[in-house]
């Protein structure tokens, strides 16, 4: 079928597919783009985009040769030629998965080209279709080979339905192919691991070697050059521990090497990784457990000196440093490369995905857009290098379109740049212009982030206290020790300039012996030097504040958050937000450090606000106690709820906390503790129904001893306040919850005048709202 007979579908498809097209290359060789033109019998815009691609790309010329009929049904849908290319890869049987893998491969091949230089796919789709065949071609040579194991009795023990179909394996697409970034000639970089779990444990060495058959053969399918040619370059070299590690290992192995020895160069890698073949839910599994490696809950600018030196091992090992020379420049590698993009945007990645799940994303453009969105970078940065990306990714597509070859090299000779720019629509001498352009631009905006400056020489100032800070346990480390150097200049500076210099030195000091840790604080400052003198600051102005710091230095994250200076929410709205957080956490620990986390940075900002002068005495200390009141507020319910899973729903209308004291007056001050008095109605239900009953009043003194608990107990995040109950009916001497029956009797009848004082100041703060208002009819009665 060809576009030459008007009254044919393939004319009309053509019709529709050059509506599509909006560039074409310019044909090198006009013989090769006349014989392609003529195979496929095509016109207009096509016809200029076929002879386009086959007059440079002898590989593609080749191409059309051979898939000249199967064209005939891509231009009429190329989205639509493509899923049916996908959907036949997933029926093939086994005995004809190799030479079928490379027509599908070739096929894809030749869609992606045509669709990529005639501007009709996005570089978004040209990616994806890449990266989907890939996934395709992974899942169906697994599923295979699996099923002939099973059916000769080589594997089995399966312990859950469904095993016989992908034996528990999953295939982990890492890099470009799990963020649906494939180049077009890349190579595919896999980890293939099992659930050790689906087995009978006795079964599981059994299995172990049989899955490890399979993901070698399924290698073969995939990577062996035959007669047909091939279908993926296949890696397996980023699993744990390649050097010794079989190439299929069991989860768990996998899990407890990252947890114990994982690495800030594979904790980037798996900021792309995806489930792409086999039991995907398994793989999502693996990598929602592997969260906390890869996403640390503070921000980790530690990272920064990481990928520098990452970036220069690789320039080093491929002999790539050095000004740019046009000749031989690898395109992805190289300074101002596409690997300079994507580590700017992977750091920044790791530095703050902890804290902010909205840059937990794999896709290198959407990683900038969303650091944009958080105020990680500016909307210029992320346009340009979202920009230069695109077009980076373009030049470096049709280096490997030519001869289908794995490379990033710009051309050598006149002749190579003439092809590659005719190629990309232009001439040689265009190119070249644009390219230094291009890749100046991202050199000059990535290298400032990654190249440290030299340290400048520090003053002679307090010599004897400086003499033993390299004793000090954060100092320690070589690392530690080197970022410090950097840092030490400003740092003395500032000290001398302060209005009482050796005491703020005096103060640093014990600050700096305190700390348990220096890299991941040093490099902060080092990239936040707004923070250095805030630190200083608060040596010279607030000893008791600097010492706070040395014990929880982790704080210093909210300060470049981005809402540090912001006005302050109010109790209702840091109340919403910390049940928000606590909501998205499941096991009851946890919640309390999270809590605890949480509350430390809110406290921290109203303390140097304070310091700052943005904010009154008066101000902050409604800050400090409407802080309290959202956390007891937030940490009420997840108590109550933790506490019901054991002894059953609380009797009668459950409980109200009440605050007493500067807590109920709103006016607490930094280190205040909490009054507080919990009061409950049980409405003479004599005991809880649930898998352990208690009786009505011991259930409710219990559960107030589990929130006092929940607020003072001594955890790894340290502990929320120390809590005072002593404003109850009858001080010590009476129960920790008061029933609202009791509280009233004991008010009206047998209060001191100063009970009755202390509940001017008293007001609920968490609890049933109309169990409250209760309460609060009581207070107003008294």
């Amino acid at each position: 079928m060809s576009c030459v007979d008007d009254i044919s579908a393939g004319s009309h498809g053509c019709q529709m597919f050059d509506a599509r097209i909006t560039r074409t290359p310019i044909a090198l060789d006009e013989t090769s783009a006349r014989e392609a033109v003529a195979r496929l019998g095509v016109q207009g815009a096509t016809a200029d985009l076929v002879g386009g691609a086959a007059g440079c790309s002898p590989y593609l010329a080749g191409l059309m040769g051979i898939e000249a009929d199967w064209l005939a049904d891509v231009w009429p849908d190329p989205d639509a030629a493509l899923e049916a290319e996908l959907a036949r890869v997933a029926t093939v049987d086994l005995g004809h998965l190799g030479p079928e893998l490379r027509r599908a491969k070739r096929r894809v091949a030749l869609v992606t080209a045509l669709a990529d230089l005639g501007g009709v796919w996005s570089l978004e789709q040209v990616t994806t279709a890449l990266s989907r065949l890939a996934d395709a071609a992974c899942d169906v040579a697994l599923r295979r080979l699996i099923a002939a194991e099973v059916a000769r009795g080589k594997l089995e023990g399966f312990a859950r339905d469904g095993m016989h179909e992908h034996g528990g394996m999953a295939v982990l697409a890492m890099g470009k192919g799990g963020a649906f970034e494939l180049n077009y000639s890349s190579d595919i970089d896999l980890i293939v691991l099992f659930d050790e779990t689906g087995y009978a444990p006795d079964m599981v060495a059994e299995a172990r070697s049989v899955l490890v058959r399979i993901t070698r053969r399924m290698v073969g399918l995939l990577n062996d050059v035959t007669e047909d040619g091939y279908v993926f370059r296949t890696d397996l070299r980023l699993r744990p521990d390649a050097s010794v590690t079989p190439v299929c290992l069991s989860m768990g192995a996998a899990e407890a090497y990252y947890e114990s020895v994982g690495r800030t160069w594979e904790r980037a890698a798996y900021i792309k990784a995806r489930a792409a073949a086999g039991d995907i839910t398994a793989g999502e599994g693996f990598l929602n457990a592997l969260r906390p490696f890869v996403w640390r809950k503070h921000l980790d600018f530690a990272a920064i000196e990481d990928a520098h030196d990452m970036r220069l091992r690789i320039r080093d090992h491929k002999g790539l440093g050095g000004a740019v020379d046009l000749a031989g420049h690898n395109i992805k590698l190289g300074r101002g490369g596409i690997r300079e993009i994507e580590f700017f945007t992977q750091t920044r990645q790791l530095i703050a995905g902890g804290r902010d799940p909205s840059l937990r994303v794999r896709g290198t453009v959407d990683g900038l857009a969303a650091l944009r969105g958080a105020d990680w970078i500016k909307p210029d940065v992320q346009e340009g290098l979202t920009d230069l990306y695109r077009t980076h990714r373009e030049v470096e597509h049709r280096l490997q379109m030519i001869g289908d070859a794995q490379t990033h090299d710009l051309p050598t000779s006149d002749e190579g740049f003439d092809r590659l720019a005719a190629f990309m629509g232009t001439d040689a001498l265009t190119l070249k212009s644009r390219l230094i352009s291009d890749l100046g631009r991202v050199h000059a905006w990535t290298e400032d982030f990654f190249a440290p400056e030299e340290a400048e020489e520090a003053p002679d100032f307090g010599s004897e206290i400086t003499a033993r800070w390299p004793d000090y346990p954060a100092l320690r480390s070589d690392r530690a020790a080197a970022i410090f150097r950097r840092l030490r200049p400003e740092i003395l500076t500032r000290l001398q300039d302060a209005a009482r210099p050796e005491e703020a030195l005096a103060s640093f000091d014990r600050f700096l012996s305190a700390l348990p840790a220096g890299v991941q604080l040093f490099s902060l400052f080092e990239a936040n030097p707004d923070l250095t003198r805030l630190m200083i600051e608060i040596c010279a102005t607030a000893p008791a504040l600097a010492e706070y710091l040395s014990r929880n230095a982790s704080v210093f994250d909210a300060v470049i958050g981005g809402t540090f200076f912001d006005p302050w929410p109010g109790a209702a709205v840091l109340t919403a937000e910390l049940s928000d957080k606590l909501s998205q956490i499941e096991d009851y620990e946890g919640k309390l450090d999270t809590a605890r986390r949480w509350t430390k940075e809110w406290h921290f900002r109203v303390g140097v606000h304070h310091l700052q002068g943005l904010i009154s005495a008066l101000d902050a200390g409604q800050q400090y106690a409407d802080l309290a009141q959202a956390v007891i507020a937030a940490l009420w319910p997840e108590v109550v709820e933790h506490f019901v899973r054991k002894h059953g729903d609380p009797p009668g209308r459950g409980a109200v906390v009440v605050a007493m004291g500067s807590l109920g007056a709103a006016r607490l001050n930094a280190a205040s503790d909490l009054d507080l008095l919990v009061i409950y109605d049980g409405q003479d239900v004599e005991e809880s129904a649930g898998p352990r009953p208690l009786a009505t009043r011991s259930y409710y003194a219990r559960l107030t001893q589990a929130m006092i608990t929940a607020v003072t107990a001594q955890t790894a995040e340290g502990r929320l306040y120390e809590v005072d109950m002593r404003l109850r009916p009858s001080g010590r001497q009476g129960t920790v919850a008061t029933s609202l029956k009791g509280f009233e009797a004991y008010q009206m009848d047998e209060a001191w005048t100063w009970e009755h004082l202390a509940l001017t100041r008293a007001r609920v703060i968490a609890g049933p709202q109309d169990l409250a208002a209760d309460v609060e009819a009581v207070r107003h009665a008294v």
